[in-house]
């Protein structure tokens, strides 16, 4: 693993702690209201004006509460099981290390797919009204027989082999990864930048692949509305106010340093 691979190791070895601690603190929760409604017997209606109905109310409440509290409790815990399972499974981060490397092998998969859709319409063009032949063609392609079955049946457009929009947005995507990995290598032949503004410090950290205002104390409510309207949000681990770098990030940061500067002209 990777520094970052291990850091997302980490984060789903936490959450899932976290999810087996709070399912069993809303277990316990659940028992103890359970417990509690034991004491009143079955069906037994709260005594009006009796001396016991202040008492008697209370307890009830309390019961109901606790039992909110068990379910509230079970709610954070299959979020945090929800957030454990999630971990890894967003794609390639671009704060991963190897994200170029993973997104180029990413690109060769996808290019060797749209190679092969495009030698499986060849073949069923070249064998077009002969199902047998292009069953063969295809198998000797290395098809399975059920892939090959699927390929030379009419869909509901009487198409056969790969539709045209299949190829296109394989290849759109191919596009789209390209795009990516010219935009972390930008990233990575960045230098860094720290500039000190009126209350504040901008950063432009290359190896966080973090673009960062940094402040002495809480900023006010309008700065940070201007943070978040720009798209930076607070981390606690870094003490700052972040987004992940990209030529997006840095554009936005300077409207938020001329606003920022602005304001304290004025």
């Amino acid at each position: 693993m990777n520094h970052y691979e291990e850091k997302q190791a980490e984060r789903k070895t936490r959450m899932e702690a976290r999810a087996v601690q709070t399912k069993a603190q809303a277990e316990t929760t659940y028992d103890k209201a359970r417990q509690m409604g034991e004491a009143i017997p079955f069906g037994l209606p709260i005594l009006v004006d009796h001396h016991s109905e202040g008492r008697d109310r209370n307890h009830r409440q309390r019961i109901h509460n606790t039992f909110g509290k068990a379910f509230d409790l079970q709610k954070k815990a299959d979020h945090y099981a929800q957030k454990a399972a999630a971990v890894g499974e967003g794609g390639i981060s671009s704060d991963d290390p190897d994200a170029i490397k993973k997104l180029m092998y990413q690109v060769e998969q996808l290019s060797a797919h749209q190679e092969r859709m495009k030698k499986v319409n060849q073949v069923i063009r070249k064998h077009k009204g002969d199902p047998d032949g292009q069953r063969h063609a295809l198998l000797e392609l290395g098809l399975s027989d059920g892939n090959v079955q699927q390929l030379i049946m009419h869909d509901f457009a009487r198409r056969v082999g790969f539709p045209a929009y299949a190829l296109t947005n394989n290849n759109a995507n191919i596009r789209r990864i390209e795009q990516r990995i010219k935009q972390l290598q930008a990233n990575k032949e960045r230098e860094p930048v720290s500039v000190q503004g009126a209350g504040y410090v901008y950063v432009e950290d290359v190896d966080e692949n973090r673009a960062m205002f940094i402040f002495e104390g809480k900023p006010e409510k309008a700065t940070r509305d201007t943070l978040k309207s720009h798209g930076f949000r607070w981390s606690p681990i870094r003490g700052a106010w972040v987004r992940q770098l990209s030529n997006a990030a840095a554009w936005q940061a300077k409207a938020v340093m001329q606003i920022l500067d602005e304001s304290t002209d004025n």
